[in-house]
């Protein structure tokens, strides 16, 4: 195998020298010829009075595998946006100084990539969401990692469960987990206050209670919308909502999707009835476009939106754009009030055909190491406190990361809001849920999000939806478990 040609190399040269070893005795032994071999055993004689103990064959010298990965490595579907990505590109260039980094900046082309690896010339290393890898894996698009893990001694036990089973498909890991995104709800303080409410108030167990609120915090100016008052974030975040309710939409071993059960049905229906306050979807969608969402203006400050669930990330948005927003972060949790959330994110995949499949792996190591991530939160924390601004943290795919950049990184910042709001994220992280890895990834969001979509515009009902929605799924699951 590729990954494992070095230590090959070695094996195969200490046999040879054995073979010409055992052939020269031989030759040497043979009285009835007279011919004395062209080719000398490889021994060491000693001198007169020196060393008198056996000669032995001279032994190779360990192979440097850092020496080893060299030339370059093609990348698709990644960018360097900030310190978190470049600091850790540049401790794989430390780390490899002689491999050319060819980086293709943007998200990855789906179509593009199928169509390189088709016609065999597939970049060598690819950047994905980690709930479409298990497509590219039925189709042949990309190769397992169990000869990358080995030869590179990737430890997979420091990486977060729920990330790991997410790139594991039919018992093979197909892709090495980077970020590690969960969902916690975040609520508008000003808006409960307007409305005579509190924190406390906010039960997301309890549906009725989120209806209440909901109705409570939407408000309108002259009859035209002006704040939203729980937006459930429709299609993205159903999966959550079915979590919630008792169900799942897929079964765990990935082969029977679950979207026309009646959890499926019901959370559907409940939560595209919450856009119903606002005046229904279509003014719903018009109202959150103006949004400033990533600036200064942003829609708790402007007090736009009374409540949603949102992945982890966005407080790290609100701390750097509105460091003074008054909001409270709280767990999304199921209906018998236990924490819940959806984990997402993205991983590193290494192409069928990658013509170097090394310098791949060295670099997903790398990217997701200790060490890459340490550096990189340093440098964040090191920013921001150069800037002003406090250090919300960065989350990991890796368990042992988060240890060194909650512990020893990053401090309390003396903002009470964005430090109480770490603690709930860390606090329910361990409590984070995906959707089974399964051969027909792609092909299964699209079913259950086009089913969503049909329900949000009138175009069916709930059940409707999501009984096509089960055919559409169940068809490419078989399909796609066919080809395995």
């Amino acid at each position: 195998m590729l990954f494992s040609r070095h230590r090959s190399n070695s094996r195969l040269h200490l046999t040879l020298i054995a073979l010409l070893t055992l052939f020269l005795v031989a030759c040497g032994s043979d009285t009835s010829n007279p011919v004395e071999p062209t080719l000398e055993p490889i021994v060491e004689t000693p001198e007169a009075g020196g060393d008198t103990s056996e000669p032995v064959a001279d032994t190779p010298e360990p192979v440097d595998e850092t020496a080893m990965i060299s030339g370059p490595l093609s990348i698709l579907g990644f960018s360097i946006p900030d310190e978190i990505a470049s600091v850790r590109v540049d401790t794989f260039k430390e780390t490899y100084p002689d491999v050319d980094l060819q980086i293709t900046e943007g998200s990855l082309d789906v179509q593009q990539f199928l169509t390189a690896v088709a016609s065999g010339n597939p970049p060598d290393l690819i950047y994905t969401n980690r709930d479409a890898l298990s497509t590219y894996a039925t189709r042949n698009a990309i190769m397992p990692l169990n000869d990358c893990i080995s030869s590179m001694d990737i430890d997979m036990s420091q990486y977060r469960q729920a990330a790991v089973d997410q790139v594991t498909i039919d018992g093979e890991i197909y892709g090495i987990p980077e970020f590690f995104n969960i969902i916690a709800v975040i609520v508008n303080n000003d808006a409960l206050a307007e409305a005579g409410l509190t924190i406390d108030d906010v039960t997301i167990s309890d549906w009725d209670q989120v209806n209440t609120i909901n109705n409570e915090l939407t408000a309108f100016d002259d009859d035209k919308l002006s704040r939203i008052g729980f937006d459930p974030k429709l299609p993205e975040f159903l999966p959550l909502w079915v979590a919630a309710n008792g169900g799942a939409m897929l079964s765990a071993d990935g082969r029977t999707a679950l979207l026309d059960s009646p959890e499926v049905v019901e959370a559907l229906e409940y939560t595209v009835a919450l856009h119903e306050a606002a005046g229904g979807r279509e003014q719903f969608i018009g109202f959150r476009d103006t949004w400033d969402f990533f600036g200064s203006e942003n829609q708790f400050v402007a007090n736009q939106l009374g409540a949603f669930p949102m992945e982890q990330w966005y407080v790290n948005v609100l701390s750097d754009s509105s460091p003074d927003v008054n909001i409270s972060v709280i767990p999304f949790t199921d209906r018998n009030g236990n924490p819940l959330s959806y984990a997402t994110g993205n991983t590193w995949a290494i192409p069928a055909g990658s013509a170097h499949p090394e310098v791949a792996c060295a670099f997903a190591k790398t990217m997701t190491s200790v060490a890459a991530w340490q550096a990189a939160a340093q440098a964040r924390a090191d920013q921001r406190a150069a800037d002003g601004q406090a250090y919300t943290g960065t989350y990991t795919g890796n368990n042992l990361a988060d240890d060194i950049i909650f512990n020893d990184i990053m401090q309390p910042s003396g903002n009470q809001t964005f430090d109480d709001a770490i603690q709930t994220i860390l606090q329910v992280q361990d409590n984070a849920f995906a959707i089974p890895a399964n051969p027909a990834g792609a092909e299964f969001r699209q079913a259950w999000q086009d089913a969503v979509v049909r329900v949000l515009t009138g175009e069916q009902s709930a059940e409707e939806s999501l009984a096509q929605a089960q055919a559409e799924a169940q068809e490419a699951l078989d399909e796609a478990w066919d080809r395995q």
